[in-house]
């Protein structure tokens, strides 16, 4: 395995599916009556998080302690960074205190693969979300989640399957990771959105784009919903919040429009009446809370890949059944 996950980008076929074959190993754990690990006994973890979170904070810490590493949570906020400190002096101030691995979330779109390119961590750096850029361990649950309703069984990708990405993707660090990591996977993908809200240069990336989205719901396996980020925009992207409900936002008469077998996603937090009504929040077929749960297993598998001292190709050869039994 990769030293650092930093992009989607970053990871082939095998990569992708060995993380999504171990968390579906490690996802046993969570109906067993002790559902830790003494696999990262000994390394700590910091949560280095510059930007506020709920679920991809707790979802690592959770997934941190599971696998028994000594875990230290940094917020920016309260910490010398809001005096001024840079990035490299509290990268170097954590490795003097011996950090094996940093989980960074930060406003700016690259300081991850900053971290990771410089001498200042001898660690691991994962990305948990930098500015507009992407959010891999965001992706990586999607897919698994997607892989359980679509296409369920280790070893298995994505081939075939179409997947619909609607709303802001201009300031999206998910969609970013997902057109990624799901190509790679085998998998369509067409982001639906008003022109406003597509970055420039999104024909070049390996996608279809549509402007209607009751023409592509028929023919759609997986339909994820985006959050419109106001606290991103500097400027009126589309006239209301209705017009944008109306044309782009994810009802019980479009619900019904998909395929019986698919599926509505949604990354989180969801403002509901908006991108989606409660009606499909609640429904069956969403897999939100679905998806909060995968994300704990995915997080252990990338923490135990790039941790535990296993290789692509040693993980690849050996059967992983040696981690569900140290937890019987």
């Amino acid at each position: 395995m990769k030293r650092h996950l930093v992009s989607a980008a970053d990871l082939s076929r095998d990569d992708a599916l060995l993380i999504l074959d171990t968390a579906e190993e490690l996802a046993q754990l969570s109906g067993r009556a002790v559902k830790k690990l003494p696999t990262l006994r000994g390394r700590t973890v910091v949560n280095l998080f510059f930007e506020d979170s709920t679920r991809t904070k707790t979802s690592f810490e959770v997934a941190e302690k599971r696998l028994s590493a000594d875990v230290i949570n940094f917020s920016a906020k309260g910490s010398s960074v809001s005096k001024g400190e840079s990035l490299k002096d509290t990268a170097l101030t954590l490795q003097a205190m011996g950090a094996d691995a940093v989980v960074i979330r930060h406003h700016a779109s690259g300081a991850p693969a900053r971290l990771a390119q410089s001498d200042w961590l001898h660690g691991s750096v994962i990305n948990a979300g930098d500015g507009t850029h992407e959010h891999p361990t965001q992706a990586l649950l999607d897919a698994f989640t997607m892989r359980r309703h679509l296409n369920a069984g280790l070893g298995k990708d994505l081939a075939g399957r179409r997947v619909t990405i609607v709303g802001d993707v201009l300031h999206s660090r998910v969609a970013r990771s997902n057109v990624h990591l799901l190509t790679t996977l085998g998998a369509q993908v067409t982001f639906v959105a008003p022109p406003t809200l597509l970055p420039i240069g999104i024909r070049n990336w390996p996608c279809e784009i549509s402007y209607d989205l009751d023409s592509v719901l028929p023919k759609t396996d997986a339909l994820m919903m985006l959050r419109v980020q106001r606290e991103r925009m500097n400027a009126a992207f589309f006239p209301t919040e209705r017009e944008y409900s109306r044309r782009y936002g994810m009802n019980g008469i479009r619900m019904a429009q998909l395929p019986e077998h698919a599926i509505v996603m949604h990354p989180g937090p969801m403002v509901r009446g908006m991108e989606i009504t409660a009606e499909v929040a609640d429904s069956p077929r969403c897999t939100v809370v679905e998806q909060v749960a995968n994300g704990v297993s995915v997080r252990m598998a990338v923490l135990y890949l790039l941790l535990g001292g296993v290789t692509l190709a040693d993980a690849a050869a050996a059967p992983r059944t040696d981690f569900v039994e140290t937890a019987q």
